[in-house]
């Protein structure tokens, strides 16, 4: 995704949230505020995600330009709206509408479909995460699977 990915309104808020970070008035933020400024986007990074982001920077002093920030801002932007996607994907099989999937159901659709996982390999993914009457919450499992 380059920066003419991002729409005008999108590139808008991104330069004025980011400007407001902007204390020393160079243009450019302090890489610790990176996740602060991320959040003020809307975006719910990790500390994992942060980190990662951040990696070319040693120095936690360092300043980066709004150019350096606008990659990881569509890294997390981007990785979010997947989250997004598979959630709304799962939820095509929530039949009460609770945000919750059977884990039978769960498993089938994982061995069957798409890029097929194996037996072990689904005991893996499902192991401790349903409740007492076999059900997976959509949403939570989603964003576990992603961010491991």
């Amino acid at each position: 995704m380059a920066i003419a990915d991002l729409d005008e309104a999108q590139y808008a808020e991104c330069r004025e949230v980011f400007c407001y970070f902007d204390a020393k008035g160079d243009e450019k933020i302090a890489i610790s505020q990176v996740g602060d400024v991320l959040r003020a986007l809307g975006q719910n990074p990790s500390e994992n995600e942060i980190t990662t982001c951040c990696h070319t920077w040693s120095d936690s002093n360092s300043r980066i330009s709004f150019e350096e920030f606008i990659p990881m801002y569509q890294t997390v932007y981007k990785k979010r709206q997947n989250v997004e996607d598979f959630v709304e994907g799962l939820s095509h099989f929530d039949k009460e509408g609770n945000g919750m999937i059977n884990v039978a159901e769960l498993r089938h659709l994982l061995t069957t479909l798409g890029e097929k996982l194996s037996d072990e390999e689904v005991d893996q993914l499902l192991a401790g995460r349903s409740d007492t009457h076999g059900n997976i919450n959509i949403s939570d499992f989603v964003r576990q699977v992603m961010n491991s």
